[in-house]
């Protein structure tokens, strides 16, 4: 039983509720531990295929609580670590999950949120959210959110936001990377399913094995340890049962096993 997030499951997909729309889903240490445990169970059902991550009422998610921000600045600094090193490892588990993640944001997504946004596989924004980096106004910085967001806007425009703190509107957040589309609020939920609709097709264990592919080759330098790396890599996954079965289904015109209701 959660406290401040909802599971929903449909079939093979589960959305992650965060549920604290009067604070605009401003996470704490409660939501933080829940978000960590939820995203472990997730991961270890076998009969989830994709995880959207959303927040209820106007805002995706305002970031860190100012109370639990305002207890950790009267904290020492043994409570203070163990805070933050609890946001690392909650935004850690969400971005390494096997299976794919979608953020779905309709509002706000400031600091922390925005982090939650950039640590998912794909991000979808409505025209109303935006985004901001806002730690520098309160004397702190993005620190455990860093990792992802400089991921998907690169150091360039990092220097500029997490600086600046100005906010950044759906186009822009489209514009930079930060999310891979930005539709009308009528549309998103649509959006959201379009892309659901199409990771479905793909076998799982193949999803998984990208996602560590990315993680692997991203910023390398292409050299001989590099090529070994993907042959072995395509190597292993073509011996695999779920490639033999997707091999097969594609030559016969039938539907992959992993398709199947």
């Amino acid at each position: 039983m959660f406290v401040s997030l909802e599971i929903e499951l449909n079939g093979p997909v589960a959305t992650l509720w965060m549920n604290r729309p009067e604070l605009h889903n401003a996470f704490d240490e409660t939501l933080i531990a829940e978000l960590t445990a939820a995203c472990i169970a997730l991961d270890q059902d076998k009969d989830v295929r994709v995880v959207v991550l959303a927040g209820r009422g106007k805002s995706f998610s305002a970031g860190a609580d100012l109370n639990w921000m305002k207890r950790a600045a009267n904290n020492g600094l043994d409570d203070n670590l163990n805070d933050a090193r609890a946001l690392a490892r909650m935004l850690r588990t969400l971005a390494e999950m096997k299976k794919p993640t979608i953020a779905r944001v309709q509002g706000a997504a400031l600091g922390g949120g925005m982090g939650l946004a950039a640590a998912c596989d794909i991000a979808v924004a409505s025209t109303r959210a935006f985004f901001a980096t806002t730690e520098v106004k309160f004397g702190i910085v993005p620190s455990a959110i860093s990792p992802y967001v400089v991921r998907a806007i690169g150091a360039r425009q990092a220097y500029r936001y997490f600086q600046s703190a100005e906010r950044i509107d759906a186009a822009r957040a489209n514009e930079i990377g930060l999310v891979h589309e930005a539709v009308e609020p009528e549309q998103l939920d649509a959006k959201v399913q379009e892309i659901v609709d199409a990771l479905l097709q793909g076998g799982p264990l193949a999803q998984a094995a990208a996602k560590n592919l990315i993680r692997a080759v991203s910023n390398q330098p292409i050299n001989d340890n590099m090529v070994e790396d993907t042959a072995h890599r395509i190597a292993h996954l073509r011996a695999t049962p779920e490639a033999r079965e997707g091999i097969a289904a594609f030559l016969e015109m039938r539907t992959p096993t992993w398709l199947v209701k």
